[in-house]
Formats: structure tokens, C-alpha cells, sequence
């Protein structure tokens, strides 16, 4: 099976990927975790994203704040897919990690989530991965059915409230 990467600008956004990590490992998923920095460290984030494939990775997750170009960067530099994280600062609440995320140039494409984003992020990691291994699709569609078991169990809960 292949790896995943996850990659944060500045260890301030371990609290938001670790979810990620927590998400892949209920799939059984490999991966590692590395801080990289688009602007502090170009030269590392680059050698991981040209290696990535070789290395064994399937899909990166890259999140940052701010000035948030660790996902592009990472992108810019492997044909691997990139799933950007926003992670939300004290200034903008954010939206400029959001902006700095979802707005690549053709050609360097990175799929984006909710600032803060990182269970959706690992979920479409699983995906992609999925396209071609049975076994973690299944698991995909037993993770949606718990999903839609809770969310019907809260409805009878609060429509007997009514």
C-alpha cells in the first residue's frame, strides 16, 4: 500500500494534522509527518516532493497558515496529488491560508479543504488510494454507513425532543 505524507509549514499546526494522522491510521494507512517550510526551508520541501513517488507516497497533505504556499510548493514539484489544509491564524481568521491554498495556476493543481480541514484531507487521501485497492474501499463504505448510522440516530433523538 502506499504511503501518505503529511507535511506542516511550522509544528504550530500539529494540533490540526494530527486529526489527519488519527484518520488514516483507522484506515490502516502508512504515512510520516514532516515540518517543512515553503519559505524557510524551499530546498527540503522540494527534495521530499520530487522524491515522493519514489519514495513510496501516493498522496501529500500539506498544511499551513498564513501565507499559505507550502501546498503549492509541494505541488509545483511532484505529480503525486496535494490535498492543501488551511490552517486558521489569529490574524485573518484563515481566510488567507485559504486564498494562498486554492488559488494555484493551471497546471499545478491542489485540492483544497475546510480551513482546519484535516479529516476531510485524510478522507480524500483514502479515496485516491482506494481507486485501486478493494479492501480500503470497503472500508470507505462501512466509514460512510457509521457516518450516516450517527447522524439518523441524532435525528430520532432530537425529533422525540419535538
Amino acid at each position: 500500500m502506499k504511503k501518505v505524507a503529511i507535511i506542516m509549514g511550522s509544528d504550530s499546526d500539529l494540533p490540526i494534522v494530527s486529526k489527519s494522522a488519527d484518520t488514516l491510521k483507522e484506515f490502516g494507512i502508512p504515512f510520516e509527518v514532516h515540518v517543512y517550510s515553503a519559505h524557510r526551508t524551499p530546498n527540503e520541501a522540494r527534495d521530499f516532493a520530487c522524491n515522493a513517488r519514489k519514495n513510496g507516497f501516493g498522496a501529500i497533505i500539506a498544511a499551513a497558515g498564513m501565507a499559505a504556499h507550502l501546498a503549492g510548493a509541494i505541488a509545483a514539484n511532484t505529480t503525486l496529488p496535494v490535498i492543501g489544509i488551511p490552517c486558521k491564524s489569529s490574524n485573518l481568521d484563515g481566510i488567507d491560508a485559504l486564498l494562498s491554498t486554492v488559488q494555484m495556476p493551471s497546471g499545478v493543481p491542489v485540492a483544497t479543504v475546510a480551513i482546519n480541514g484535516a479529516v476531510n484531507a485524510a478522507i480524500l487521501c483514502v479515496q485516491i488510494l482506494a481507486v485501486n485497492d478493494a479492501e480500503l474501499a470497503k472500508k470507505l463504505e462501512i466509514k460512510k454507513a457509521e457516518d450516516a448510522k450517527k447522524v439518523l440516530e441524532k435525528d430520532k433523538a432530537i425529533s422525540s425532543q419535538f
